[in-house]
């Protein structure tokens, strides 16, 4: 039963009560409502930080008749709550929830009433929940992304989409809200957790393959779990089981990436049968391959290469970030379109990057249907994080429910634990800007070791045995000649460095995971949200809406260097587009022709989550820059028929 309609919402401390959409948040409500003007129009999003500072409340109410109450469970499921959040129903307190990147779960009948029940939502201020705990903590955590003018840094702190902090290619707005689907879930006696189905073993004319399907009992019994025409009769005592269906599929059609072959996908379907009645049906896809990664010392140095269904693969392909600041803002159509847009670059790779969002099912499907394979990061970025018990108590079932929710999806290739925290601690003077003992620095990398070393691991040791985990991205850093021949590598000599183009071709890693050059969006996208008396580089609004610290002038040095100084900011802007794309076209040549030095090249990055400068090739409204031709071409070229 969908809960996302009749919800209202006000701010704690006022009495307004305004209509909200749900799935949404915050600053979307506030802007239907017309509370606020568009978020990303001037600098609106520094005169609109003061949300993030207010607590918020949401409620809703719904009518349940008697066929619902007859059900002998019903439970109330949140797909995800943004990001501390208190739910009453009827009055009653039901859940705390504290962590962005999960559901929420939780069993309602005995409070629910036939006719009109309530549901009442207290959002706390992320910044208000963590202040306390970041001052009494023993030491000051880096986060990163977050805005030098913010003073209290808590991002650190939040299990919360750190790009919604603020990042060096977009904003802050630090939000709330119920940000995925809503819903009351009746079943009787017992239902369906998940089904999974992994390619075991490929032979020259057949596949063997298990399908594990867990059940949550409520009421011991007999059952019957039908896995496509086999039956399982089980005698089956309350709580989880696992029922493993072997099978074998003669002359199986594999599952292969965009330019390789047909990423051909199998149905699997369900049934759990108590007595006569049919309690509960799934039906899933799932493709038949196998996905090594190779990462081990060679003649080079240390290898790092993907093997799909047993044949190395040169990875083409770029760095993902959520589509806009506010998620459910995204459509299924724009999540097609950039999924097509992806597939006819030519590339066979994206990365979902650690400081966005676990993201959609759709999404996978996308990529599923298409052959575009995923690196997977786990959502930690650019920081340090507490040494908690409730705050590894929240990541373990986080990484739990993501393994779990995403692992049947053939196009997953690789788990990655982190985006930068370990070159970071290695390389970014952390430990001086800091001012951390070497105590301190002991027990700060103990608790690394123990999330993204072992717990990480330990949980996909249980869940998923089937694809790859490294445990952070890069395993080298760009400062040293010798570490482009050891495993991934994030190249930042040029930007950072100030490297000229022709360092790409010098800087050459085994797996080139980032790497890329700023441009602008079209002249005609910033004319809709930038003032026209603003309209120039140097402008005071032009200059927040560049969220790196070297970003316009080094822009305008590189396009100095390879064109002409442009004679109007109009001129610049499309200056900008061609001077990144003569970069991502020597970044990449350069990586291909490297082969096999090199085996893969994900550049940053694809898209925009607001319309400014940034790293993109296609820009917040989707339109394609020059750098995205240019990427085409290179990323068409066939680099097996030239190599293998």
């Amino acid at each position: 039963m969908d809960l996302s309609t009749n919800w209202t919402f006000r701010q704690a401390d006022s009495s307004e009560w305004l209509s909200a959409k749900v799935p949404g948040g915050v600053h979307m409500d506030l802007l239907y409502n017309e509370k606020i003007e568009d978020p990303f129009y001037a600098d609106n999003e520094i005169d609109q930080r003061w949300i993030e500072e207010k607590n918020w409340i949401y409620q809703a109410s719904f009518q349940v008749d008697k066929a619902l109450l007859k059900r002998q469970f019903v439970d109330l499921v949140f797909e995800g709550l943004d990001t501390y959040a208190d739910v009453r129903l009827n009055g009653e307190s039901i859940l705390t929830a504290d962590n962005m990147f999960r559901s929420w779960t939780t069993e309602v009948k005995a409070l629910l009433q036939e006719g009109e029940n309530t549901l009442e939502v207290y959002f706390e201020s992320p910044i208000n929940r963590n202040r306390e705990i970041a001052e009494s903590y023993p030491y000051a955590l880096p986060s990163g992304n977050e805005p030098d003018d913010i003073s209290l840094k808590v991002g650190s702190f939040t299990r919360k989409a750190g790009y919604q902090f603020g990042w060096d290619w977009g904003p802050r707005f630090v939000g709330c809200g119920i940000w995925r689907p809503v819903y009351l879930s009746a079943w009787d006696g017992a239902q369906i957790d998940h089904v999974y189905t992994q390619t075991l073993e490929i032979s020259e004319d057949s596949a063997q393959m298990m399908t594990q399907v867990q059940v949550a009992v409520k009421e011991a019994g007999q059952y019957k779990i039908v896995v496509d025409e086999q039956v399982y009769e089980r005698e089956l005592e309350a709580g989880t089981h696992t029922i493993s269906h072997a099978f074998t599929v003669q002359d199986p059609q594999l599952w292969w990436s965009s330019g390789l072959g047909d990423p051909h996908l199998y149905e699997t379907n369900v049934a759990l049968q108590g007595g006569r009645k049919i309690l509960d049906q799934r039906q899933a896809s799932y493709g038949i391959r196998t996905i090594e990664l190779i990462n081990e010392p060679d003649d080079m140095g240390t290898s790092f290469y993907f093997k799909l269904n047993g044949r190395p693969v040169f990875m083409k392909g770029a760095n993902y970030i959520p589509q806009d600041m506010f998620l459910s803002r995204v459509s299924p159509e724009q999540y097609d379109s950039l999924i097509q847009t992806v597939k006819e670059a030519n590339m066979n790779m994206i990365r979902v990057w650690g400081g966005g969002i676990y993201e959609e099912n759709l999404f996978y499907d996308l990529c599923d249907q298409n052959g575009i394979l995923v690196w997977q990061d786990f959502m930690f970025a650019c920081s340090l994080y507490p040494d908690l018990p409730d705050f590894h108590a929240t990541i373990r079932e986080e990484v739990r429910e993501n393994i779990i929710r995403l692992r049947n999806h053939p196009s997953i290739a690789v788990w990655c634990g982190n985006n930068e925290v370990e070159v970071a601690w290695n390389n970014w003077g952390w430990q001086d800007r800091f001012g951390y003992t070497q105590e301190d620095s002991l027990e700060i990398w103990d608790n690394y070791v123990r999330i993204f070393q072992q717990m990480i691991p330990e949980e996909l040791e249980s869940l998923d045995q089937s694809r790859p985990y490294t445990s952070t991205s890069p395993l080298s850093n760009w400062g040293t000649p010798e570490n482009f021949n050891h495993s991934t590598m994030h190249y930042w000599g040029v930007w950072h460095g100030r490297d000229r183009f022709e360092e790409f071709a010098n800087n050459v890693g085994r797996f080139m995971v980032e790497y890329g050059f700023q441009s602008f969006p079209d002249y005609s996208v910033l004319e809709g949200v930038i003032p026209a008396d603003e309209m120039r580089l140097e402008s005071d609004i032009m200059k927040i809406r560049q969220k790196s610290y070297i970003g316009n002038g080094l822009i305008l040095e590189h396009v100095e260097q390879y064109f002409d100084t442009p004679q109007s900011f109009e001129e610049f802007v499309a200056r900008s587009q061609e001077t990144q794309a003569l970069g991502m076209q020597m970044a990449i040549s350069s990586h291909m022709e490297a082969y096999p030095h090199c085996m893969g090249t994900l550049f940053w990055q694809l898209n925009d989550c607001w319309p400014g400068p940034s790293w993109s090739v296609i820009d917040y409204y989707g339109n394609r820059k020059a750098a995205y031709e240019a990427v085409k071409r290179e990323y068409g070229k066939d680099i097996e028929e030239a190599f293998f």
